[in-house]
């Protein structure tokens, strides 16, 4: 076995153990749900900066607001963030008793038609339909795939992506250089500099990025990234 982070990464562990949490809110935050202070600060935090980038985000003519929340969860950032932003939203997310919950959670957005595809695979195997999204939202889901798969996932993310589409990355950060692998959920933690440079590497540039505030100082930073293509 190799000594690098990324090399432990198994997806079928990742699966087992997701799938064996609750599905609940405080499920998919990892014990942090409604009593505590992270649900509401992160999308605070996440309506914040999409609201500094508006001018960067305008739709083009013919095309909607369309949005995909990958690493879905159970839908609680479609449902509190992205429906308050996007006209109709698509979801990818893996784990069975997610995708269960998520018809309860957001069955107010399906009677408005506001929910799209539910796309019950994997990251690495989910493949967009080109040009189709205005956002690609990437929230604590991106640790699920080795550099290589996630490079590649973010290349097939641009052809999914309307003219002036945008990619937003929210994602835990390493304080220090190092990746840190977690054998719990078999996912790794990148530093900014890392992330940064997947970035580059998947043809992507940096419009902004800002480090999310208000949660518990036991957790690791978070950051969030909005990217474009370079051409």
């Amino acid at each position: 076995m190799s000594d690098i982070p990324d090399s432990h990464i198994n997806y079928d562990d990742a699966i087992e153990y997701w799938s064996n949490t609750p599905a609940t809110v405080s499920g998919v935050l990892g014990g942090y749900g409604e009593q505590t202070v992270v649900p509401t600060m992160d999308v605070l935090g996440s309506s914040h900066f999409l609201r500094k980038l508006k001018s960067r985000m305008l739709v083009e003519p013919g095309y909607r607001k369309y949005g995909v929340d990958i690493g879905a969860g159970i839908g609680r950032v479609t449902k509190n963030l992205l429906a308050k932003y996007c006209e109709v939203i698509d979801l990818v997310e893996p784990v069975k008793p997610f995708v269960e919950q998520m018809s309860d959670e957001l069955k107010e957005l399906k009677q408005e038609n506001r929910i799209g595809q539910i796309y019950d695979v994997g990251m690495q195997d989910w493949i967009p339909e080109e040009n189709k999204y205005w956002l690609i939202w990437c929230q604590w889901c991106v640790g699920h795939l080795p550099d290589e798969q996630l490079i590649a996932f973010f290349r097939r993310c641009v052809t999914g992506l309307q003219p002036n589409g945008t990619i937003v990355v929210k994602e835990n950060n390493t304080p220090t250089d190092n990746d840190d692998f977690d054998p719990q959920d078999s996912s790794v933690t990148r530093s900014d500099g890392k992330l940064k440079h997947i970035f580059e590497q998947s043809g992507l540039k940096l419009i902004a990025t800002e480090r999310q505030k208000g949660l518990p100082s036991e957790l690791y930073p978070v950051r969030m990234y909005a990217l474009k293509p370079k051409s």
